[in-house]
């Protein structure tokens, strides 16, 4: 949680938004009555091609584009509560009063169009307001250096031009092209929807120049927090006056006999999607039988995108119900269901070793995977084998701040790690409930988003705290699932709605406190609930 205004950081050098150039538009239009717009529930008007949001407050009314900035969602499903716009996909979040972005995933604030109201008709204008050009801020000569170009890294950089930061941002990630929206791999890639060097850019391509925030394309081999360095593959050396480590994480290997066979993959790059496409599509045998390793998200996404592609999916999992103890069992039940109605088949064991075709001293590993054999015997056939069973802390290079156990860095609610080095996303191990020794990584994209902006306004000496509840969700068989808040060792669920037909919100609670929220086909009312669960368990 950002702590002014609950969400908002104000700019260092102004405060607020800065104003704008409102002058009366030649093209105000009449768009509504008044009279017909109910407070609180926003309505989508078109002038031409130009769709507004207007949003109701007491007698008067506010324009905003009518899409969320992120993936285009339609606002007017947006949740409207206590001052906030909440979008109805993916919970990003926007100030009412001038559509300031509140919470990721979107990077942008909303757009603002003219209104005007007189007696009961609402007037409205095609033409966005324009800003006018913000106050010079000083001459910075600092270094703000981020090292890693994923979902935390590049809200990291927005987030430092948004707070006003004037000097030198220095992006460096090892992958090559524009930073994407990793997300889309366990999906729209996946179900041969997108390729996958067309992954969604988290920024358009001019966006970098504009702001000027440098992309170098390296790979972080020590920091030296003695020193303020960090120390390039490349061979460079930069120094840094405060840097934000958001590396990630990377997908663990399968240890068993033959995992490193031609055809047993992992998922984490556009490479790694470009491979098992190619495994998967372009076999000489035709469409092989694939096996999932793993019925977390990735897992299960995975599953959902190959089923669609015509392949023989198998997941293996060591539960009979996938996600019990994250969804409770109903909604386990239903989601493992979902699956088996698309022809997705469970196997339930654990994987002894993953078999090639030859099987003798010659070949090795080294000849193809054509099966999987679990530890009872049992064999599945197979010409590709996916494994998700989860990930590592990338944090290899920073071994200089002490990794905790698990090779996460422990970090305070600003997401300070220690001294100018500060941690967001699947690497940051921050404080959870009211004892600041209790630490957990969350490996989410949201999180990941919200612990880089917060960590962003700390670099800067602004106020703010990471004291939000995890939000995130996932796509499977064309049903998106939502999970909120802190629902670990829940000892209930109430379901409200239809779970049967995948409409329905399910309340986790542990003893009488609510702790978290699972729902699908719920949009909007789980964009409202979303304010309503405690920052802490």
């Amino acid at each position: 949680m950002l702590k002014s205004e609950r969400h908002r950081v104000e700019p260092i050098a102004r405060a607020g938004v800065a104003p704008f150039m409102m002058n009366e538009s030649p093209l105000m239009q009449h768009v509504a009555s008044l009279s017909a717009l109910t407070q609180g529930t926003p309505k989508t008007v078109e002038i031409g091609e130009t769709k507004i949001l207007l949003i109701r407050d007491g007698d008067a009314v506010r324009g905003f584009s009518a899409t969320c900035p992120h993936a285009g969602a339609p606002l007017d499903k947006a949740a409207v509560c206590e001052g906030k716009l909440i979008c109805p996909w993916h919970k990003a979040m926007f100030d009412l009063a001038d559509g300031a972005l509140l919470e990721p995933p979107a990077l942008d604030p909303l757009r603002r169009y003219p209104v005007r109201v007189e007696g009961d008709s609402v007037f409205a204008s095609p033409e966005p307001i324009v800003d006018a050009p913000t106050p010079a801020v000083p001459e910075d000569a600092r270094i703000m250096a981020i090292v890693g170009a994923g979902a935390a890294g590049v809200a990291g950089a927005c987030a430092l031009r948004e707070f006003g930061f004037a000097g030198r941002i220095v992006l460096i990630g090892a992958e090559p092209g524009a930073p994407y929206d990793r997300t889309a791999l366990s999906k729209a890639v996946l179900q041969g929807k997108t390729a996958p060097d067309e992954a969604p850019a988290l920024r358009p391509a001019e966006f970098w120049s504009e702001h000027r925030i440098e992309r170098l394309r390296d790979r972080v081999e020590r920091l030296d927090p003695s020193t303020s360095k960090l120390s390039l593959a490349g061979g460079a050396d930069l120094s840094y006056d405060a840097v934000l480590l958001a590396s990630g994480s990377a997908a663990r290997r399968l240890d068993v006999p033959g995992a490193t066979r031609p055809g047993v993959h992992r998922l984490r790059t556009r490479e790694d999607a470009a491979s098992i496409l190619n495994g998967a599509l372009e076999d000489p045998r035709g469409k092989p039988g694939v096996v999932i390793v793993g019925g977390g998200f990735i897992g299960l996404e995975a599953a959902s995108a190959l089923r669609s592609q015509d392949l023989a999916v198998e997941v293996v999992i060591q539960h009979p119900l996938p996600l019990a103890s994250i969804l409770g069992e109903a909604v386990a039940a239903r989601l493992k269901a979902l699956h088996e109605e698309n022809g997705v088949v469970f196997r339930i064991g654990t994987v002894a070793k993953i078999e090639g075709k030859g099987e003798n001293e010659n070949e090795g590993e080294q000849s193809p995977v054509t099966g999987v054999v679990l530890e009872d015997g049992s064999r599945i056939a197979a010409g590709l084998v996916l494994t998700g069973i989860g990930v590592t802390p990338a944090t290899g290079f920073a071994q200089a701040l002490g990794l905790a156990e698990d090779g996460g860095l422990d970090t305070d609610r600003s997401m300070r790690v220690a001294g100018p080095v500060f941690a967001a996303g699947d690497i940051a191990r921050f404080p959870f409930g009211d004892d600041d020794s209790n630490r957990i990584r969350v490996e989410h994209w949201r999180v990941a988003q919200q612990q880089a902006r917060v960590a962003a306004a700390s670099m800067l000496g602004l106020e703010a705290q990471f004291d939000q509840p995890p939000l995130f969700w996932t796509l499977q068989h064309g049903k998106r699932f939502e999970v909120q808040g802190h629902p670990d060792g829940f000892d209930r669920v109430e379901i409200d709605g239809d779970l049967a037909a995948l409409e329905f919100v399910g309340r986790q609670y542990r003893g009488d406190a609510l702790v978290g929220l699972v729902g699908c086909g719920r949009d909007t009312e789980m964009a409202a609930l979303s304010l309503t669960l405690p920052s802490r368990p």
